[in-house]
């Protein structure tokens, strides 16, 4: 059994305060991915480099202090790990991780969010235009190879009605645009990408959420939204076993996503 996590954590300071490397000492994960960090290299000691001394995270840093960046922490040392996708626009912004295995490769990855201005939306479009072409030359790499992809992202669009609580009110809000939705859309139908949770638990809804706005009450009256998902090639798709979020404990405003593959 193969189990993948993925949490934006807001800040990985921040969400060690809040007993994240504790949880994950237990969880028994194989791969645990985490976007957000907030931090650069010089920010993080060895037991948030290395938890529990049994897996070693490897980091992609934003240049900014303070802002964005993405992990990923291994049981098992990777072939290879590969930083950005080779755009000097975001490749700054430190959005994209990828670890290599004999015949898998996970991805760890943070898709713009566009709430905080138009200008930071028009970014997050860019970012989609883009990406796309990258999820397609990794399915065509998938299928000329036989090499499974697991992309472990807060994508920051809920990708339909289902996917959000107050869906009727969000339609023009960045995170549930037309333009957003038809681009999953687009990525799963035709690129062949397959949400993993959804594989589970095709309709579920409150369940699902895994971000809340801290405004409001929204974590207490469960007003979320299902941003985060891992989005997998339909070989280790196939494979999912068991899925869950993780909400007994708080760490950011985004919860835990765990799904256990019965892979290879």
């Amino acid at each position: 059994m193969l189990r993948i996590v993925t949490l934006n954590l807001n800040g990985i300071r921040s969400a060690t305060r809040k007993g994240w490397l504790d949880w994950l000492a237990i969880q028994d994960a194989d791969i645990v991915c985490v976007q957000e960090l907030k931090a650069q290299a010089s920010d993080l000691p060895e037991e948030t480099r290395f938890p529990g001394g049994t897996m070693t995270g490897y980091f992609h840093y934003a240049e900014k202090k303070g802002y964005s960046g993405v992990g990923l922490y291994a049981r098992r040392s990777p072939d290879r790990v590969i930083e950005g996708i080779g755009n000097p626009e975001f490749d700054a912004e430190g959005r994209y991780l990828r670890a290599d295995w004999p015949g898998l490769s996970v991805i760890s990855l943070y898709v713009p969010s566009g709430s905080s201005s138009p200008e930071r939306q028009e970014a997050k479009f860019r970012f989609m235009d883009i990406f796309y072409p990258c999820l397609s030359a990794l399915m065509d790499e998938s299928r000329a190879t036989g090499r499974e992809f697991i992309i472990c992202a807060d994508w920051n669009i809920a990708p339909t009605q289902q996917d959000l609580k107050n869906w009727k009110s969000n339609q023009k809000n960045s995170g549930f645009l037309p333009e957003e939705r038809d681009w999953m859309t687009r990525v799963k139908a035709e690129l062949g990408w397959v949400d993993a949770y959804r594989t589970l638990y095709p309709t579920e809804e409150g369940e699902a959420y895994t971000w809340w706005s801290n405004r409001g009450q929204a974590w207490a009256k469960n007003v979320g939204w299902r941003i985060d998902y891992q989005l997998a090639t339909p070989g280790i798709a196939a494979t999912v076993a068991e899925a869950q979020v993780f909400k007994d404990a708080r760490f950011s405003d985004h919860a835990p996503l765990i799904i256990d593959y019965a892979w290879p």
